[in-house]
């Protein structure tokens, strides 16, 4: 795929910066507003939100070849290394650095703890892609995470908010986990944008071709993703603008481990890929997809849970608020390390949004 990038794509962390300030401006000049987008919701969510999420999730997978993600189910390493580090590595090491850095403040801890647990199925699809990751790999790590994550979440908070806390001394925290709620949020932001992009590939390419799909409508759906991730940045931020500028320390506590959390997952998972010889592509999926985090599920659980304005629930929302920043810069250093630590030629970067010659 040819061509230069558009002048949103070279400049997407200024655009993303933008909108955390427009988000955060809203919440503060206008009374009223995070009331007035939150009071429909969709599987717990802020309906603006959700809009924002299935437009910024099926341009990514309208673009994932479904006939060749057999493959990625065959590769054992990816596949073995993925549930590793999604289900055993990342929520035991969230729930060691929430004790670490918030050993004082039990409802902080908490609620990484619970950010920890909910694995990413949304916006990893959009990192993975700007950093040329492997689209049908991590089409399919974030279907069997989506599983997971239905079967597990419950059990995991149980493990880690009261039977491995009492096994070490520690205060426990009692919590209950709607399957329900955990189930209908995987089938909103996963299953529809899902089987959009499944049926218009499908569809496409049975009407005019894999070539006409590809070169000629893929670079005209490609562009919503960034526009729906940045409609979303701008909402999420305009809803929680007033916890986040009331409490700044608070946040910045909350934001530490995060930081190192999502630098240490990722960085662990590129290496470890690079180890299984995995290649580039495999590699940068397996550390986007580990490193992400489901934040819409994550605040939803704290909410339902503890309660709107529980430090539970503001920890869950400054995850995304950390995230999304964090991982624009991990897409670049992914790009910058692709040619120091993988020796094999990679084929030219597929971003998302390109200009036409």
């Amino acid at each position: 795929m040819g061509g230069r990038l558009s002048t949103l794509d070279r400049l997407l962390p200024i655009w993303i910066l933008l909108a955390m300030g427009a988000g955060l401006a809203l919440g503060k000049l206008v009374p009223g507003i995070g009331s007035a987008l939150d009071s429909i919701k969709v599987a717990d969510v802020s309906l603006p939100i959700a809009i924002g999420l299935l437009v910024m999730m099926y341009p990514v997978l309208a673009k994932v070849r479904y006939n060749e993600t057999g493959g990625v189910l065959g590769d054992k390493r990816l596949m073995i290394a993925s549930l590793v580090i999604n289900w055993i590595a990342a929520p035991a090491f969230m729930f060691a650095l929430a004790w670490a850095f918030l050993p004082d403040l039990p409802e902080y801890r908490t609620g990484l703890i619970i950010v920890g647990l909910a694995r990413c199925i949304a916006m990893v699809l959009i990192w993975n892609d700007l950093a040329c990751g492997d689209r049908e790999a991590a089409a399919v790590l974030v279907a069997v995470n989506s599983v997971f994550q239905v079967i597990a979440f419950g059990a995991l908070g149980w493990f880690y908010l009261q039977i491995l806390p009492a096994w070490l001394g520690l205060p426990t925290t009692s919590a209950e986990f709607s399957v329900w709620a955990i189930m209908l949020s995987v089938l909103v932001f996963l299953g529809i944008p899902l089987l959009a992009g499944y049926l218009t590939r499908t569809l496409g390419e049975k009407a005019k071709g894999r070539a006409w799909y590809e070169e000629k409508f893929l670079p005209k759906l490609g562009p919503w993703a960034l526009y729906g991730l940045l409609f979303t940045i701008v909402i999420l931020f305009a809803l929680q603008g007033d916890a986040v500028l009331s409490k700044p320390w608070d946040v910045a506590r909350i934001a530490l481990p995060l930081l190192v959390y999502f630098a240490v997952v990722f960085f662990a998972g590129l290496l470890l890929g690079r180890a299984l010889g995995l290649g580039y592509a495999r590699s940068t999926t397996l550390a986007f997809t580990g490193a992400g985090n489901n934040f819409e599920l994550a605040i939803a659980v704290s909410i339902a849970t503890f309660g709107v304005t529980s430090g539970q629930a503001l920890a869950g929302v400054v995850g995304p608020l950390i995230e999304v920043p964090v991982l624009v810069a991990l897409v670049y250093a992914a790009l910058w390390l692709r040619p120091k630590l993988f020796a094999s030629p990679i084929p030219a970067p597929a971003n998302l949004i390109k200009e036409n010659a």
